[in-house]
C-alpha cells in the first residue's frame, strides 16, 4: 500500500512539474516581435480607387464582387484567400459629402456574408449588419446619401458568427469621404503618393504561405498573428518624395491592438480620427488603435532617410495574464518609408483644421449604461430576434460603457459618431478628443460619450452595438437598437420583441 501511495505521489509530482514547465514555456513563448528581422523587400501595394459609374438619377454606383482567389501573402507561395474585385482585400471607395451612392454587392463566395460600411451614417437597411445577409450567387444594392464630414472609413463583413473568419480571409477595404472644407486645406492629398492608405492586419501563416486559422487556447481575445501585413503586403516599403506624408492608419485586424510610432521616436501630427479631421493638429509620438479604429497622421521627412513605422507594446490595462496573451508585450516593425534624395516641397501644415461639430453633452435627453462582460453586454448575448434598446430620433444621449470583466474590449456603435466626455475617469487624451465610432475600453474602466441620433427612423430594422474584437462579437458580444420618430413605437412593442419576421 505504501509503495502504491509513493508511486501516486511521485506521479503527481511529475505531472505538476510537467504542467509548470508547460505553463512556463507558454508564458515565455507568448510575446511576439519581428523588430529588426525584416528587410523591407516588397513594395507596398496600394489598393486601387474604385471607379464608379453614374446612373440616370445621378447616383455614384460602385460594383463590388466578393470572390475566392489566390494571393501571395508570403512572396512566391500562393495561398487561398477571399477578396473584393480581386483575390485579396478590396478597392478603396471614395465619395463626396452630398453624393448619392449605390453599391452593388455580388456574392461569388461559397457561403453567405454581408458588407458593413463601418463609420458610415446611413439608413439601417443599408448598414450591412447581420440582417442584410447576401446568399451565394445573390446580390444586394443599398443606396444612401453621404452626409458626414471628410473621414477615413472602411468596409468589412458583419456575418453573424463568421465575421472573424471572413475578415481574416481578406474581405476588407477603405471608404474615404471628402468634403469641400477638408479639401480646401493644405494637407497631403494625392492618393497613394503623399496620402497613403494603410490597412494593417496580423496573420498566422503556414510554411506553404497558406492562412493558419488556429489560435491559442489561452488567448482572451482570439487569433493573434505573428506576421503583419500592410495592404496585404508582407515586409513592405513605400517610396515618397514629398516633405510631408499623410498616413491613413486602419487597424483591420481581428483581435490585435497596435501602438503606432516611429522607431527613432520622432513626433508626428495627428490630424484625424474615426469620425474625421480634428479642430487642430495634435503633436504626438504614439497613437494606439484597437480593432476597427482609424487615425490620420502627417509626418515630416528628410531627403534620403528611411523611416520605420513601428507598433510598440500597447497599453491594454489588463492583469499580467490577460495583457500577455492579448498582445500587450508585442512589438512589430510595420512599414519602411524610403525618402527620395530630392523632395517636392509641401505647404506647411495648417494650425487650424475644421470647426468642431457633432454631439455635445451640455443638454442631453437621457443616459444609457452598458456593461461589457467576458462575452456579453448587460449580461445578455446577441439574439437576432431581440431588440435591446430603442432610441428616439433627434435625441442626444450619454452612453456609459464599462468594462466589468478583466478582458480587453473595444466598443463600436453603428450609424452614429460620438464625442468622448471622459475616459477611465479623466478627460480624454488628445487622440480621443475628435469624433469617434469605436473606442477601446480597458478592463475595470468606464468610457462616457455623447451621441446624437439625427435621422433615419426605422422601427423595424436595427443597428448594432458590439465589441469590435471579432472573436468576442462572433461569440455573442453584440446588441441591437432601433431609432424611432418622436411618438413612434418600435415594431411589435418595446425592447425584447421578436422581429425576425420583419427581415424575411
Amino acid at each position: 500500500m505504501r509503495r502504491v501511495l509513493t508511486r501516486i505521489l511521485v506521479g503527481f509530482g511529475v505531472l505538476v512539474v510537467a504542467l509548470l514547465g508547460a505553463g512556463a514555456w507558454i508564458w515565455s513563448a507568448a510575446p511576439q516581435s519581428n523588430a529588426g528581422e525584416l528587410g523591407f523587400r516588397n513594395e507596398l501595394w496600394i489598393p486601387p480607387l474604385a471607379e464608379p459609374s453614374v446612373d440616370e438619377p445621378g447616383r455614384k454606383v460602385f460594383d463590388l464582387d466578393l470572390q475566392e482567389g489566390t494571393a501571395e501573402l508570403l512572396p512566391g507561395k500562393p495561398a487561398e484567400t477571399w477578396g473584393i474585385n480581386g483575390p485579396h482585400l478590396g478597392p478603396t471607395l471614395r465619395a463626396e459629402r452630398g453624393d448619392e451612392v449605390t453599391v452593388n454587392v455580388d456574392n461569388g463566395l461559397p457561403e453567405p456574408t454581408t458588407l458593413h460600411w463601418h463609420g458610415m451614417h446611413l439608413p439601417a437597411k443599408a448598414d450591412g449588419g447581420p440582417h442584410q445577409q447576401v446568399e451565394p450567387g445573390a446580390s444586394w444594392s443599398p443606396s444612401w446619401k453621404v452626409d458626414q464630414p471628410a473621414a477615413s472609413l472602411w468596409y468589412h463583413p458583419h456575418m453573424m458568427g463568421e465575421t472573424e473568419d471572413h475578415v481574416y480571409r481578406g474581405l476588407a477595404g477603405m471608404f474615404l469621404i471628402d468634403d469641400p472644407r477638408a479639401s480646401a486645406l493644405a494637407l497631403p492629398s494625392e492618393y497613394g503618393v503623399d496620402d497613403v492608405p494603410l490597412i494593417i492586419q496580423d496573420k498566422r501563416l503556414n510554411d506553404d504561405g497558406s492562412l493558419d486559422f488556429s489560435q491559442s487556447m489561452v488567448s482572451p481575445t482570439g487569433r493573434l498573428g505573428d506576421e503583419i501585413l500592410v495592404n496585404g503586403t508582407r515586409d513592405p516599403y513605400v517610396e515618397v518624395d514629398d516633405r510631408l506624408v499623410r498616413l491613413r492608419l486602419l487597424n483591420a485586424s481581428t483581435a490585435r491592438a497596435y501602438n503606432f510610432g516611429f522607431s527613432d521616436g520622432r513626433e508626428f501630427d495627428l490630424i484625424g480620427t474615426d469620425g474625421g479631421l480634428l479642430e487642430r493638429p495634435e503633436r504626438l509620438d504614439r497613437v494606439q488603435l484597437s480593432v476597427g479604429e482609424r487615425a490620420e497622421i502627417v509626418v515630416a521627412v528628410e531627403p534620403g532617410e528611411e523611416l520605420l513605422l513601428r507598433s510598440f507594446e500597447p497599453d491594454l490595462g489588463a492583469n499580467p495574464f490577460e495583457d500577455r496573451f492579448s498582445g500587450a508585450d508585442d512589438t512589430f516593425d510595420v512599414l519602411a518609408i524610403r525618402v527620395a534624395n530630392e523632395l517636392d516641397d509641401s505647404p506647411a501644415l495648417p494650425s487650424e483644421l475644421v470647426p468642431r461639430e457633432g454631439p455635445e453633452h451640455g443638454a442631453t435627453d437621457g443616459v444609457r449604461r452598458f456593461e461589457l462582460g467576458n462575452r456579453d453586454i448587460n449580461d445578455q448575448q446577441m439574439d437576432m430576434a431581440r431588440i435591446d434598446e430603442v432610441v428616439e430620433m433627434g435625441d442626444t444621449e450619454i452612453w456609459e460603457v464599462e468594462n466589468t470583466s478583466g478582458t480587453p474590449h473595444s466598443f463600436h456603435v453603428h450609424d452614429v459618431r460620438f464625442r468622448i466626455i471622459d475616459y477611465a475617469g479623466s478627460s480624454p487624451p488628445p487622440e480621443l478628443t475628435g469624433l469617434k465610432d469605436t473606442v477601446y475600453v480597458p478592463p475595470g474602466e468606464m468610457v462616457r460619450f455623447a451621441t446624437t441620433f439625427e435621422d433615419y427612423a426605422d422601427p423595424s430594422t436595427p443597428y448594432m452595438f458590439h465589441c469590435h474584437i471579432l472573436e468576442h462579437e462572433d461569440r455573442g458580444m453584440m446588441g441591437q437598437f432601433v431609432v424611432v420618430a418622436p411618438g413612434q413605437q418600435p415594431a411589435h412593442g418595446e425592447p425584447g420583441h421578436d422581429h425576425t419576421e420583419d427581415h424575411r
